[in-house]
């Protein structure tokens, strides 16, 4: 069993329409048929939607996307028409809320690598592939590959894994054309992002975007280069051959996993509840992630 240990109850606000309840957002359509955001402070490891919320999360998430969508439009445009508080809406949604262009979305996660890491390493031990893209011999954990590569992926289900599938199957499901836009546009977006981080001493490792259709355009949608979607890692720490210190929920797998939480991963028993020790050290990793790459300071 996965998916949510505790499903919230969406918040009704007038004027907006609840569409979906997702991992860490909750999806409104305003009376313009505009989507509305709102990212939560929820945290999900392991294929669930964990009790305990990280303070601050849907906010630093919701506001690094913003800088990187400014960085990013002469790439490709970006989705989002206001981070205005709509009208009646509660002041918790201050900061974590965007008011975006509904979009014909493109079933796909389109993930670029520029390291080996995670699903990609496991597959390269297997087969010395990733999606099928055969890579030389010698990679190890956190090796960066000779050039970034485009490893797409089916977007799941809540409590789901994403299933990697090779290029040609995206081909096959959404066509030959806007295949290759995906393709390209994904690595020009993460080559652009990795030199700006890498100035700010930060490794991108490989990310996930999501993309839709305005009318023939194509479009960037949902959150961009967040610690939710990318791997980052401290470029002063890299160090192949091992698993690399992350900007991410690290702090919260490697309790989950441990003697301490009690927690059976592979029982049907949903995880417990974070202490306070693992969710302050996970929030200050989030903080962290924007203050170095945006250079700004978190308040």
């Amino acid at each position: 069993m996965s998916g949510f240990v505790e499903k919230p109850e969406p918040i009704q606000v007038p004027g907006l329409v609840h569409l979906h309840t997702g991992k860490v957002r909750e999806l409104y359509r305003n009376e313009a048929g505009d989507l509305v955001m709102v990212a939560s402070d929820r945290m999900s490891a392991y294929d669930w939607v964990l009790p305990t919320e990280i303070p601050d999360k849907g906010r630093i998430l919701t506001q690094l996307s913003l800088w990187w969508f400014e960085r990013l439009t002469d790439l490709v445009p970006h989705h989002v028409l206001s981070s205005e508080l709509p009208e009646g809406a509660p002041a918790d949604w201050a900061g974590r809320t965007l008011v975006c262009k509904s979009l014909r979305m493109v079933p796909v996660e389109c993930v670029a690598r520029g390291y080996l890491t995670g699903s990609g390493l496991a597959e390269y031990a297997e087969s010395r592939t990733v999606c099928g893209l055969a890579l030389p011999e010698g990679l190890e954990d956190g090796s960066e590959l000779p050039a970034p590569i485009f490893t797409p992926a089916t977007k799941a289900e809540v409590g789901e894994h994403d299933e990697n599938v090779s290029y040609e199957e995206v081909a096959r499901r959404v066509g030959a054309e806007t295949a290759a836009q995906l393709r390209q546009t994904t690595l020009a977006v993460y080559s652009r992002a990795r030199d700006i981080a890498r100035d700010r001493g930060i490794i991108l490792a490989d990310t996930k975007f999501e993309f839709g259709f305005d009318g023939d355009t194509l479009v960037l949608a949902d959150e961009v280069l967040t610690p939710d979607s990318s791997r980052f890692w401290s470029a002063d720490q890299w160090q192949p051959g091992r698993a690399q210190p992350s900007y991410d929920k690290q702090f919260v797998r490697d309790w989950l996993t441990s003697s301490e939480s009690g927690w059976d991963r592979a029982s049907e028993q949903p995880p417990p509840p974070l202490p306070r020790h693992v969710v302050e050290a996970t929030r200050a990793k989030y903080v962290e992630a924007y203050e170095r790459l945006t250079g700004m300071s978190w308040s």
